[in-house]
């Protein structure tokens, strides 16, 4: 099983960016595809984007599709997500995980998660 540590979260304006990212341990990390999710105060957990092993198949919800990239370093077992015209409703908590073959269905374990804050 992949452990993570997210990192990368904060405060910032609307319209501004941030660029989250996730340290894997454990089962090789380049075996895995990977997805990021958030949950926002009082709203259950939810898909953001899927990335393939291999880093060629990206998957995006539409909330967030033009707007965030997710990629991957293979040799550094490290997962990114470049978050750029932030919104306030981008505010919630955000967690690497392992996931399925559809990219948005999450199977490990789940990590402490990192705190991004838009403010209007």
């Amino acid at each position: 099983q992949v452990q993570t540590v997210e990192s990368g979260g904060g405060l910032v304006q609307a319209g501004g960016s941030l660029r989250l990212s996730c340290a894997a341990s454990g089962r090789p990390f380049s075996s895995n595809a990977m997805g990021w999710f958030r949950q926002a105060p009082g709203k259950e957990r939810e898909f953001v984007a899927g990335i393939s092993w291999s880093g060629g198949i990206t998957y995006y919800a539409d909330s967030v599709k033009g707007r965030f990239t997710i990629s991957r370093d293979n040799a550094k077992s490290t997962l990114y997500l470049q978050m750029n015209s932030l919104k306030p409703e981008d505010t919630a908590v955000y967690y690497c995980n392992t996931v399925r073959r559809d990219y948005e269905t999450p199977f490990g374990s789940w990590g402490q998660g990192t705190q991004v804050t838009v403010s209007s």
